[in-house]
């Protein structure tokens, strides 16, 4: 595609997607989306990492469930019982992976299952996990997922990106961390097995129950069923740590009717239940739950840590905009400093972003599209700003965007 073309359509310069739709940064050099910046910079930071922590799979090297949530807390805001639980799990698989064995234990996988409303920071403390071991990472979303013989994407195609995310390194890929999101949407309808094929639940559930529990798989290197004469890349899932991460609406329900069936007295504790806030109903969770929700039992048996996230307030995205290394201001606040110009934004104008966000129920993952589409007329003029020395965000850039303050510079005393 011609790139002038693409400077002409504001789309991406990259990907080609429409920047006005997706978001993104404009410069006088062309346009980049969303997608694309966070992809750069999780190259960059990974290699960043990867220069100063390479992390050698030896016991002495491993990092202890205190500093893994240690470094959990400079990108990852709130959720602290989670990033303890998830600490603790990823520290006992690579131990695992580690160790010899001993007097005939075997040490079983943990594979983690994050339960919490969408952008509470599921994908983001497994992403921040993996880059701190320098393992290989990859993300997929559970939508698409169906049985070989149906259109759709193979399970499979999974283990491809993490073999990816390695260089085609088949050892170290089967050292990596694998982050399926979505995973409540291939629960089955209803709770009895179907007795016809199912394309997009207990059929994929099986499927996944292989490879999660360990298998040696069959991986097509270019893909699933578009390439049948390819030849496979044999790959061993036994050491992989599968986390497992999706909103599960509707699972408070099923957890109320177990308390209601179960709990003796239940009468007399009823009111005090339904003062309990979904967050807090869904943390009472047990696995029997989730066999109701839909899931085989042989899976969610793979699957023994179980934690849950809780809503982002106001306060805490507000700190999420501002406090984590390589927080969404401080990369705007690079982006004026490179073209001169110092940018300040008022608490307010912040608030404001916060409240677009809570009100369109996006949580932190709706941060930064709003700002960026606050942004976005600035961005484009920005590099032209030759004469001024400070741009001032004020609330109705955000809530009407209206003209931020720019204040010129000071003339050179002669």
């Amino acid at each position: 595609m011609d790139k002038r073309s693409l400077y002409q359509k504001n789309t991406c310069i990259f990907c080609g997607k429409d920047i006005d739709k997706e978001g993104g940064v404009t410069h006088i050099n062309g346009s980049i989306c969303v997608d694309c910046i966070e992809k750069f910079h999780y190259i960059v930071s990974a290699q960043k990492v990867q220069d100063s922590h390479p992390f050698e799979f030896g016991l002495k090297d491993l990092p202890t469930p205190r500093q893994f949530k240690k470094y959990l807390d400079k990108y990852i805001i709130s959720q602290e019982r989670a990033k303890k639980t998830i600490s603790v799990s990823v520290y006992n698989h690579y131990k695992r992976l580690l160790m010899k064995k001993d007097k005939g234990i075997n040490l079983e996988k943990s594979n983690i299952l994050l339960i919490g409303p969408t952008g509470t920071g599921k994908t983001l403390i497994a992403r921040t996990m993996s880059r701190f071991l320098n393992v290989p990472f990859a993300i997929a979303d559970a939508t698409p997922l169906t049985e070989a013989g149906y259109v759709g994407e193979d399970v499979e195609n999974i283990l491809l990106r993490l073999l990816e995310s390695a260089g085609m390194d088949v050892k170290r890929a089967e050292t990596g961390i694998i982050y399926i999101d979505e995973i409540d949407k291939i629960a089955r309808k209803t709770d009895s097995p179907s007795i016809t094929r199912d394309v997009s639940g207990e059929g994929v559930q099986q499927t996944l129950l292989k490879i999660i529990e360990g298998t040696v798989a069959n991986v097509p290197p270019h893909g699933g069923r578009k390439h049948p004469e390819q030849k496979y890349i044999k790959m061993d899932t036994s050491h992989i740590l599968f986390i497992l991460g999706g909103t599960f609406d509707g699972l408070e329900d099923i957890i109320m009717r177990r308390l209601k069936k179960n709990k003796i007295g239940f009468k007399s504790v009823l009111g005090e239940v339904k003062k309990l806030s979904r967050a807090e109903i869904i943390s009472m969770v047990e696995p029997e739950d989730l066999i109701k929700y839909g899931f085989i039992p042989e899976l969610v048996g793979r699957i023994p840590v179980i934690s849950t996230l809780k809503p982002l307030g106001e306060e805490t995205l507000l700190k999420i905009l501002t406090e984590p290394e390589n927080s969404i201001v401080e990369q705007y606040r690079h982006f004026f400093e490179i073209e001169g110009i110092k940018l300040t934004i008022t608490d307010e104008a912040l608030r404001k972003v916060v409240k677009k966000a809570i009100d369109r129920g996006t949580g932190a993952r709706g941060l930064r599209s709003i700002f960026e589409e606050s942004m976005l007329d600035i961005m484009f003029e920005l590099p032209e700003k030759k004469d001024y020395s400070e741009c001032i965000i004020t609330p109705g850039v955000i809530e009407k965007n209206e003209e931020p303050i720019f204040l010129r510079k000071l003339p050179k005393a002669s």
